[in-house]
């Protein structure tokens, strides 16, 4: 109820000031995003919170994993059972990870083979990638109504002509990584490949390891290929296929007793074929993807356990243009997930009205329906409002929306409750699906020099599920609703031409039915990054700051405080020439010792050092 009224009162507000003010357009509202409605929109137009990282701000960043870049932007908290390559949640405004979307030029990389439906971070290097929109909030309806967030992440774009990309670095812990990046293109044909190999020896990440004291290390192998051709002016085929290996070390599993010698390795195999139209009127596009994901865990050098994953997907997405004020987008998805030799489908059709009557106010509407083989039809709703004011060389930009969705659990949970490895309370329960909704609405404030945003969100979770952690007996579902609500905070300053600063700061209250904070959800996460380029723009040092403050962790039920930590990454690069360019990071400069989960130790202080080259 309180998420109704808080909906309402904005788009009241919203409305009121629907009549335009003004003709002149701001070119910092721009800016293309794909990721909040399917199609291309300027931001102008966007009232969903999305986050843009581009190839720059990737480098400067510069970590191995996507998940230490993603945990610096705004309202993402992730926690890790350890080192790149360990287990890894990310949580978009206190939401678990298997409710956050990810997807790849196009392609859902979704592991069906695990517990639940989630992305497996854990194995996404941050290299070759081009491009990343976060969109924050259950706001994904034409994703699908378990979108509870959603990752668009392009790879690094070919080039017209012919170009080839190297890069290598090691360092702390026998860390070692290669890439290869080759693309080539013209006004018929388009095609890239990135392949990038990492490898480290890693550190002992488990606090409860006085047994072995061995390193856990890691391995990843990743090749990743684009390849598209313009058949004529109007319409396009594109093919993606991407190949992911990693192996795991790790502490913990489980073989008749406790076991510190663990491996756990993932394949992951997925192709996705689109077929593209874009004419004055009417833009349709069709696809087909497939993933395979398989994952084999080994204790002590025998295996322990193995599982089968399948993702079959075909979707269709188009937009009508030059009606009377208004777009229409529209679309369907037929999706079969197999966990083993237990399947399902799920078939989804979604409408959206976009409206382009106003320059300065944009309002959308949307509904989904789905139905599920096991849990039956479920309604959707998305509603969107934006209004925009010109100011004295600044821009004002007002924003509200509310999303709702639905998750069915997954094939393995439902399985496991009826398997002879449940007992009661879970082997009683009889899981049914989780109800979602959220809102937020905010402000932007935008000048030549200065960006500031502020959002207040509220969203829940009707009946969670969730892994019983006392007695592990199974999964259980919290009877009522879990709340995460906060305020976000961001802004940018360009201080001069050399000089550039950036900073967010995310409040956020989690509550379980029982009134109790949700685990593993800080309360405050704050960024700060401090960005320096020289006037010929060869040398570039960038420092980034984040802090956590007030998570708990669980341990046979009981809430368990984590401590407050801090973490500063220092990074910098030097061009020697167009071609050649020298970059170093320090990774944890004053070397906290701090835990996002229970008995893992976070990485310590280090160092790398490497070089790009390009032809």
């Amino acid at each position: 109820m309180y998420i109704k009224h808080q909906l309402t009162l904005m788009m009241g507000l919203s409305a009121c000031f629907g009549f335009p003010l003004f003709a002149q357009e701001s070119s910092q509202l721009e800016e293309v995003v794909v990721i909040a409605n399917r199609v291309p929109l300027p931001l102008r137009q966007i009232a969903t919170s999305v986050t843009v990282l581009d190839e720059e701000t990737l480098q400067a960043h510069g970590n191995f994993s996507l998940t230490d870049v993603l945990r610096q932007t705004t309202a993402v908290a992730v926690s890790s059972n350890g080192g790149i390559g360990s287990t890894s949640s990310l949580r978009i405004r206190g939401e678990e990870g298997f409710r956050t979307l990810t997807i790849i030029d196009g392609l859902k990389i979704s592991d069906p083979s695990a517990p639940q439906v989630l992305t497996p971070f854990e194995h996404i290097l941050s290299s070759g990638l081009g491009r990343v929109e976060i969109l924050r909030g259950p706001q994904g309806l034409s994703y699908g109504a378990d979108a509870g967030g959603v990752i668009a992440i392009s790879s690094r774009p070919a080039v017209d002509g012919f170009a080839v990309n190297v890069e290598g670095q090691s360092g702390s812990n026998n860390s070692h990584q290669a890439n290869l990046d080759v693309s080539t293109g013209n006004d018929i044909v388009d095609i890239s490949l990135l392949a990038s190999q990492f490898e480290t020896d890693g550190y002992n990440v488990r606090e409860s390891d006085s047994v072995l004291l061995d390193k856990d290390g890691y391995e990843n192998d990743t090749m990743h290929a684009r390849l598209g051709a313009n058949i004529n002016d109007n319409l396009r085929v594109q093919l993606v296929h991407r190949t992911v290996e990693g192996e795991t070390q790790y502490d913990g599993c489980f073989a008749g007793t406790i076991v510190y010698d663990c491996i756990s390795q993932y394949e992951l195999a997925a192709s996705r074929i689109s077929l593209d139209y874009s004419g004055n009127t009417f833009t349709h596009s069709l696809a087909y993807s497939q993933s395979d994901t398989r994952r084999d865990d080994f204790a002590s050098g025998s295996r322990a356990f193995g599982s089968h994953g399948e993702i079959n997907r075909l979707e269709y997405i188009g937009i009508t243009r030059d009606l009377p004020g208004f777009d229409l987008i529209f679309g369907i998805d037929l999706e079969e997930e197999v966990n083993g030799s237990l399947d399902r489908d799920n078939e989804g059709v979604y409408l959206e009205y976009v409206s382009d009557f106003s320059n300065s106010f944009f309002f959308t509407a949307g509904v989904r329906r789905d139905k599920n083989d096991d849990f039956g039809s479920h309604n959707s709703y998305r509603l969107t409002s934006t209004y925009l004011l010109e100011l004295d060389n600044s821009q004002l930009k007002l924003k509200a929306s509310y999303g709702s969705g639905f998750r069915a659990p997954s094939l393995f949970e439902v399985d496991y409750n009826a398997s002879p490895f449940s007992f009661p309370p879970a082997s009683n329960v009889q899981l049914s699906e989780e109800q979602s909704s959220g809102f937020e609405f905010g402000i932007e404030y935008l000048a030549d020099r200065v960006t500031v945003e502020v959002v207040r969100f509220a969203q829940e979770v009707e009946d969670a599920i969730y892994f019983d952690l006392s007695g592990f007996s199974g999964y259980l579902q919290d009877i009522g609703n879990s709340t995460s609500e906060g305020i976000e905070i961001s802004g940018s300053l360009v201080v001069s031409n050399t000089l550039y600063l950036s900073a967010n700061y995310t409040y956020n209250d989690t509550e379980r039915p029982n009134g109790l904070q949700r685990v593993r959800r800080p309360k405050q996460l704050a960024n700060l990054g401090i960005n320096y380029v020289s006037d010929s723009e060869r040398l570039r040092i960038n420092g980034f700051y984040r802090t956590s403050r007030d998570s708990i962790d669980e341990q046979f039920a009981t809430p368990i405080d984590l401590d407050d930590f801090e973490v500063l990454d220092i990074s910098a690069s030097y061009r020697l020439s167009a071609s050649i360019e020298l970059f170093a990071r320090v990774e944890n400069v004053i070397d906290e010792k701090y835990q996002e989960t229970l008995d893992y130790i976070a990485p310590e202080r280090a160092s790398y050092i490497g070089i790009r080259l390009n032809f």
